[in-house]
């Protein structure tokens, strides 16, 4: 059977209901039929233009919220690659052929993401229910006319209602966020001196008002002239996510200056994470580095490998000794690890699925770049490095995960 030859913009235009296209600007794109028709304008005086400039908001209405709530929501799009759903605006449009005479609307809209090929929100799909005329076409004559006002009103008053509900949520959420970053700016001091060594370590929180503080490290100082270091992720967000992270954090810092080897510091990780709420899905990585012997030794419960970058420039993923994360088996069972060696001048980076992970990609897309940044900055201090990092990895709108990473030059 041939496959048909589709014309996807003349679809576009042909889409049924309000659609229009905006850059992560705020900007038209394009618009189909309906949406032109509907709005009252024509092309030539919505493309390119920001959305704002033309459609005003009344000044006519001192309460007027749709603007703001109508940026946010489109906002909120391009900062987390998630669609926002709005609640019922009204949403007053001037006459474009009667300056200073508001037409009162009434829309329902839909925001989505298109994402472009590095990932990030190249458009936004802005899709309009518009529901004025069937609040004003209730019933009819003059008792329908007031049965549609009633009817209208009350739509309008549950709406702004829906609205104050959001908003209280939402400043509840950032107070709720603000201490939980507290706790784990208490929880996450810098790491105190590594004798000669150089490390650099950066902790950096998600753009969601809950999004955050699941992310952990630990750098510790062990007899000779060795160190144990450890990254990790608690699966939650939150207040909970931290006070969590905090016991993980402790019991496995404890753990590391008496077990053998960074297996056996897991193992007593994961039978105290059985007795800790919160604390079951939890991934971490653990490495016991030794400069006398030159190996690194590791060992991770599900966690993203840790990345060893040669002076050559090359990068060796330490994925060789993973087991599943904490409380993941019902029965207790001995978890791997692997030695690898490492020549001076190496850098040992660890770190949390948000400097890698992206909507839409397999991890290896992520562990590729994460590869190339560091090739590309072999030569950086670890401090340097980091930031380096963090700039060519991170989403420059804001990560919707918190990342953790540690820098170690070798």
């Amino acid at each position: 059977m041939r496959k048909p030859q589709i014309d996807y913009a003349a679809v576009f235009r042909a889409l049924p209901g309000m659609v229009a296209l905006l850059t992560p600007d705020l900007v038209y794109a394009d618009a189909n039929d309906d949406f032109l028709r509907l709005a009252g304008r024509t092309r030539d005086q919505l493309l390119g233009r920001y959305i704002f400039d033309v459609f005003p908001e009344n000044p006519n209405d001192p309460a007027a919220a749709g603007m703001r709530e109508t940026r946010e929501s489109m906002l909120r799009v391009v900062a987390t690659g998630e669609r926002d759903t709005m609640a019922l605006i009204r949403y007053d449009i001037e006459d474009a052929e009667r300056p200073g005479h508001w037409q009162e609307h009434y829309w329902s809209p839909v925001n989505a993401p298109v994402f472009g090929p590095d990932g990030h929100v190249a458009l936004i799909v802005h899709r309009v229910e518009e529901v004025t005329e069937l609040i004003r076409a209730r019933g009819g004559g003059s008792g329908g006319d007031r049965q549609a006002r009633v009817l209208e009103a009350e739509l309008y008053t549950r709406a702004r209602e829906l609205q104050e509900v959001n908003e209280r949520l939402r400043q509840a959420h950032t107070r709720e966020r603000e201490v939980a970053l507290t706790l784990q700016a208490a929880m996450l001091p810098a790491p105190s001196p590594l004798g000669h060594h150089r490390a650099a370590v950066r902790y950096r929180p998600a753009i969601g008002a809950l999004n955050v503080c699941g992310d952990w490290y630990d750098l510790v100082e062990l007899p000779g002239d060795r160190i144990t270091v450890a990254v990790g992720d608690v699966v939650g967000h939150g207040l909970e996510a931290a006070c969590v992270m905090g016991q993980l954090r402790s019991a496995l810092s404890a753990t590391a200056r008496v077990a053998q080897g960074p297996a056996q510091a897991l193992e007593a990780l994961g039978l105290y994470a059985l007795s800790v709420d919160g604390a079951e899905s939890t991934t971490v990585v653990k490495t016991f580095i030794d400069w006398d012997s030159h190996t690194i030794t590791y060992s991770s419960a599900g966690h993203p490998p840790p990345a060893l970058l040669h002076p050559d420039g090359t990068v060796t993923f330490l994925d060789q000794a993973t087991d599943p994360p904490l409380g993941a088996r019902p029965e207790h069972v001995r978890r791997p690890q692997a030695s690898t060696p490492f020549t001076e001048g190496a850098t040992l980076a660890l770190y949390t699925d948000g400097l890698v992970e992206r909507r839409q990609e397999d991890i290896y897309t992520g562990l590729a770049r994460l590869a190339d940044s560091l090739t590309r900055h072999r030569k950086s201090e670890p401090e340097p490095l980091a930031d380096a990092l963090l700039a060519d990895l991170l989403p420059s709108t804001g990560s919707t995960d918190d990342t953790a990473l540690v820098v170690i030059r070798l």
